[in-house]
C-alpha cells in the first residue's frame, strides 16, 4: 500500500479537503483508497463526532450498515495503527491528513512547510495538482507493508487449497543485546538500487520452486527504522510445517547473505555503517 500525507501549511481547512478529494479520486482510478484524518481536538473533547448526549459503551465502537458501510470511534489508536488497518483492509493507497510523521511523502497546502517534511508537491489550490505525475511519484516510494498483508497475500495463491502451513519470520530493531550495551536509537537501511530488488525477486522464485512450497513473500524496509519497529518479513505457504519452517529459515539467511541492503546503526552516542565497523 502506498501512503501519502496531506498537510495544511497555511492553505486553510476547506482548501485542504478539496485537495484530498481530488487526490482520492485520482488514486481510486488505480485501486482501493483509505483516508486517515488527524484532529488533535479529539483528545481534549472539543471535537464532536456524535450526539454529545450519547456515550459509546466501550473503548472501541463500530456502527455497521447493511451494505458494509461503517463508522468507528475509540481510544488508544495511533496513526500507525490506522495505516496498518487500511493495509489489512486491502487498500492500495492511504491518504493521511493533518499529521506530519516524516515517514510518508507529503503534499503541502500553503507555503509554511515544516522543516524535515518529505514534500512531493506544494500547492495553493486543488487546481495546482498535477495528479497523474503525483500518483506516479507516490508509486515510486517504498510501500507500507505489514506481516498481516503478506499472510493474506499468500493465502490467495493458486495452490492455497493444498497448503496446510503458513510460517513467518519478523526481524525487528532491538535496543540492546545486554544490559550494559549502548542503546540503539534506530537503524537506517539503504538498498543497492535495482540490484537488491532483482536479488529479492530471484530469491523468492528459488524458494517457491521447492517441492511442497506454494507461495513466498519477502519484504525488507529501507530508510529509518526505530527501536522496536519491524525491519524484515518472510512468509511461506507450504503443504506441511517442515517445508514451511525450513524455507523461512533459509529465506532469511539467504536474504541477509545475498541481497545488497546496507545498514547504519545509530546509538545514543555513536553512528556507523555496520559493514564498516571493525
Amino acid at each position: 500500500m502506498q501512503v501519502l500525507g496531506v498537510l495544511d501549511c497555511g492553505g486553510g481547512g476547506e482548501t485542504v479537503e478539496r485537495v484530498v478529494d481530488r487526490l482520492v479520486d485520482a488514486f481510486a482510478e488505480r485501486g482501493r483508497v483509505g483516508v486517515v484524518r488527524y484532529d488533535a481536538t479529539i483528545a481534549d473533547g472539543t471535537s464532536v463526532v456524535r450526539d454529545p448526549g450519547l456515550t459509546p459503551g466501550g473503548d472501541v465502537t463500530y456502527d455497521l450498515g447493511a451494505d458494509g458501510d461503517w463508522v468507528a470511534c475509540g481510544t488508544g489508536f495511533s496513526i500507525e495503527d490506522a495505516v496498518d488497518a487500511l493495509a489489512r483492509d486491502d487498500c492500495a493507497y492511504a491518504v493521511v491528513v493533518g499529521h506530519r510523521t516524516g515517514q510518508y511523502p507529503t503534499v503541502t497546502v500553503g507555503a509554511d512547510v515544516p522543516e524535515g517534511t518529505d514534500v512531493v508537491a506544494t500547492v495553493e489550490t486543488p487546481a495546482d495538482l498535477d495528479l497523474e505525475s503525483l500518483v506516479d511519484r507516490v508509486d515510486e516510494h517504498e510501500p507500507h507493508v505489514t506481516l498481516e498483508t503478506l499472510v493474506e497475500r499468500v493465502k490467495r495463491a493458486d495452490d492455497a487449497d493444498r497448503a496446510g502451513a503458513i510460517a513467518t519470520f519478523t526481524g525487528r530493531v532491538r535496543a540492546r543485546d545486554s544490559d550494559d550495551d549502548t542503546p540503539t536509537e534506530y537503524l537506517e537501511f539503504e538498498k543497492y538500487d535495482g540490484v537488491a530488488d532483482e536479488k529479492l525477486a530471484a530469491l523468492r522464485e528459488a524458494l517457491e520452486a521447492r517441492d511442497g512450497v506454494y507461495a513466498v513473500e519477502l519484504h525488507h524496509r529501507t530508510g529509518v527504522v526505530r527501536d522496536g519497529e519491524d525491519i524484515v518479513f518472510v512468509v511461506v505457504l507450504a503443504g506441511h510445517r517442515a517445508e514451511a519452517f525450513r524455507t523461512v529459515e533459509d529465506g532469511i539467511n539467504r536474504l541477509k547473505a545475498e541481497v545488497p541492503i546496507f545498514k547504519k546503526e545509530v546509538t545514543i552516542d555513536d553512528e556507523f555503517w555496520v559493514h564498516d565497523r571493525p
